[in-house]
């Protein structure tokens, strides 16, 4: 078994050691795989769900996430209480367990089999993810769906928010939520970007190595799936060929806004 977890516990926390331990509990032979969102980012959280979930992978495969701002009510929190817990069965078999904040369900809206809370504790501990989540996965794995409540529609998930930086990769390119077919243009045309309070001119391209050094291109990045046989989704993606797109914006954050001014 292939074991994703995704959660915003930080780059090297010891958190993350913590929930492999009891996931390793659960599933001792399962391959564990660790990524890092930024803090609350629940919008990362979502777009690393549907990348990784929604793509060919390992055919027993679980997606476990925990991306938990506890924003769903302003007032005082009583006994560690947060969000709820979800399972979510994707069109492909994949599985997905996790707290449903936010965007964290927004990307695989309308591509899943099956989307059910589960009814586990909402409180009892300030680290779920590790004292009272991962037996519920384990029973879900395990074909045993008792744990298993109502049913979740669409209507109660989010839209993916359509102009924001859903991550900035190594190189420093910057991936978005915008779809590569809303945007109707020509290769090679001129167009304005703006993130935060930085504006830098760009060329639209078709593909990001069709530009010459040091340009800025806007351009169908390596984001994206293809479910059934729909048409493939790509977002576009900001990348500064020789350099970091990430840099020339001021090194913006994830969930930052994205507009084409010209």
């Amino acid at each position: 078994m292939f074991i994703c977890v995704i959660a915003d516990y930080g780059t090297g926390d010891p958190a993350f050691t913590e929930v492999t331990q009891r996931l390793l509990l659960a599933f001792p032979h399962a391959q564990i795989h660790l990524l890092s969102v930024p803090p609350f980012s629940t919008l990362a959280t979502g777009f690393w769900i549907a990348q990784l979930g929604l793509n060919p992978g390992p055919g027993e495969r679980l997606i476990y996430h925990n991306c938990a701002p506890r924003q769903d009510d302003p007032e005082a929190r009583r006994d560690n209480e947060g969000e709820g817990l979800t399972y979510a069965l994707l069109s492909n078999g994949v599985k997905v367990v996790g707290v449903f904040a936010g965007y964290t369900l927004s990307f695989i809206k309308g591509h899943t089999q099956e989307l059910r809370a589960v009814n586990v504790s909402r409180g009892g501990s300030q680290f779920r993810s590790r004292d009272v989540f991962p037996v519920a996965a384990a029973a879900i794995m395990g074909e045993d769906f008792s744990l298993l409540g109502d049913r979740l529609n669409n209507e109660q998930i989010p839209d993916i928010p359509p102009d924001r930086i859903a991550w900035i990769d190594g190189y420093g390119n910057i991936k978005t939520t915008i779809p590569a077919h809303t945007l109707n243009l020509q290769p090679q045309s001129k167009i304005v970007i703006r993130i935060g309070d930085v504006v830098s001119d760009a060329v639209y391209s078709d593909g990001s190595f069709k530009v010459p050094q040091g340009t800025l291109a806007f351009a169908p990045g390596s984001s994206g799936w293809s479910v059934g046989e729909s048409t493939p989704l790509r977002f576009l993606e900001l990348f500064l060929r020789g350099g970091s797109a990430w840099e020339r914006f001021g090194r913006p954050r994830v969930n930052q806004q994205v507009t084409r001014i010209a």
